[in-house]
């Protein structure tokens, strides 16, 4: 099924989901509707499937509607053209390898709806400059922001985040960390910030 440009796959009744198809490669920008209608009957798009936009090099924008509530892992993996994206509130998790390798990724507005970041999701962006990590965030996975070495501004960990998984800002060699453990509960895995500039704890 072929809905301009874009290619879905029926999940219930009542929802559908953006699968992945050789046609995006040179796509330079992608606006998911929130809903597609088939055969006269209307779905809500509510997921981007796994790998969906893989190395989708031309895409520099894409929208993304308050019905997607799922961004399968490395949906965006490779996307080196990507400026900016906003994920929104519907959304609660941010999937493994998502924006893997987008080295042309600026800027990205998490949203305070989201729990966990998950491992490699940032991993190796090296254009990002900042990025602000909101108090509904959890968890932060593995290697989720390795190699992000245009992060020139400090970060502040929030007392929300419970676990800060291996090599999460590792070599992130311009980067100020500050975490705040007031609460007493963080939990930090093994090189979780080697070669970062600074690691403050606040208590």
């Amino acid at each position: 099924m072929f809905v301009a440009p874009l290619k879905y796959h029926i999940t219930s009744d009542s929802t559908a989901e953006v699968i992945k198809d050789y046609s995006y490669e040179k796509l330079e920008s992608v606006v998911i509707p929130s809903e597609i209608q088939v055969y006269g009957h209307i779905y809500s798009v509510t997921s981007i499937e796994e790998s969906a936009f893989y190395n989708c090099s031309e895409l520099k924008a894409i929208k993304i509607p308050l019905s997607v509530t799922s961004i399968g892992d490395g949906a965006f993996l490779g996307c080196i053209g990507l400026k900016h994206i906003k994920i929104p509130l519907s959304v609660t998790s941010i999937g493994n390898r998502v924006f893997l390798g987008c080295i042309g990724l600026t800027s990205i507005k998490i949203s305070s709806s989201v729990k966990s970041i998950g491992g490699d999701a940032f991993g190796g962006c090296s254009g990002l400059t900042s990025i602000k990590i909101p108090l509904s965030v959890i968890k932060i996975g593995k290697s989720a922001f390795w190699g992000c070495v245009g992060l020139t501004t400090s970060i502040k960990i929030p007392s929300s985040v419970i676990n800060i998984g291996d090599y999460s800002f590792n070599y992130c060699r311009n980067l100020d960390i500050v975490i705040d453990n007031s609460k007493e509960n963080v939990i930090v895995e093994e090189n979780t910030f080697e070669g970062c500039k600074s690691v403050t704890y606040l208590k």
